[in-house]
């Protein structure tokens, strides 16, 4: 499996993001699976999901405060990487 993920160090915290399917970020059920699932890559990390809209807009899911720290910087700016897993 592969998926596109980042860790950022900002204001003294550290965090994840992984980018998933907008239907999965539109979905409690299905946020809380992804999360729990990627949270064992990235141990004692905040994890905050990310999606886009057909238009390109982000979107996000997770923890308050690295969400509305997301919201206010472009995707682009995130030191997104692929991750590979077996």
């Amino acid at each position: 499996m592969k998926f596109q993920g980042a860790v950022i160090k900002e204001q003294g915290q550290t965090f994840a993001i992984v980018i998933v399917k907008k239907h999965i970020l539109d979905s409690s059920f299905e946020s809380e699976k992804a999360i729990n699932s990627f949270m064992h890559y990235f141990p004692g990390m905040p994890l905050t999901l990310m999606a886009q809209d057909s238009r390109g807009t982000a979107s996000y899911r997770g923890r308050k405060d690295i969400v509305n720290f997301l919201a206010n910087i472009h995707p682009s700016q995130i030191p997104w990487k692929e991750y590979t897993v077996n």
